[in-house]
């Protein structure tokens, strides 16, 4: 993807280089416990890959840990600080609830209305030792259903996009339940 409208800065370049994945789930599947448990096995994978890689290449010393913290939002504390503070003490870590408001009124960090179900979705995180800040590694969540779609898009304002193609065929459940995200490539490497 080209990210030209964005801003730029060390961990967003204008070539976003990410492997996409999406699945295909029930309506039982759409719970917490299932996005959990999707992350643990995603976390399982990187840190798989690493003890593959520093095997292979010890110069590297690359360290991930096996375990994911589920992060309860602070919202005393600005985003990005918060993010790094409590990464920096569990360097691997899910944020959950992207797009919903605090009770400051203000969302952690955006995320569409018709996109994720912002209930059912986070970021990956990982702490990044040479920049001494939280990196997402990967954004992901139990994508949107009939009334997450609704709900959402009211909250956010975007109306007008019920009539939209996507959105129509969501509304009327004649698109299948889904679960997905991206794992940034430049990131992991």
């Amino acid at each position: 993807a080209i990210r030209r409208d964005e801003e730029l800065d060390n961990l967003h370049s204008i070539y976003v280089d990410q492997w996409d994945w999406e699945r295909v789930i029930t309506r039982e599947m759409r719970t917490l416990r299932f996005l959990q448990d999707t992350v643990r096995d995603i976390v399982r994978c990187i840190s798989d890959t690493s003890l593959l890689v520093n095997g292979r290449y010890p110069r590297l010393r690359t360290q991930l840990s096996d375990e994911v913290t589920l992060l309860d939002l602070y919202p005393d504390l600005p985003a990005k600080e918060r993010e790094n503070a409590f990464v920096r003490e569990h360097p691997v870590t899910f944020l959950m609830g992207i797009g919903h408001k605090l009770s400051n009124g203000q969302p952690h960090d955006g995320r569409a209305p018709d996109y994720d179900d912002w209930n059912l979705n986070g970021d990956l995180l990982y702490y990044s030792p040479l920049l001494d800040q939280a990196i997402e590694l990967s954004s992901m969540g139990i994508r949107v259903d009939s009334e997450s779609l609704d709900r959402q898009l009211t909250l956010a304002g975007c109306d007008a996009r019920r009539s939209l193609p996507f959105h129509r065929m969501l509304l009327d459940g004649e698109l299948p339940l889904t679960i997905g995200g991206g794992i940034g490539q430049s990131r992991m490497c």
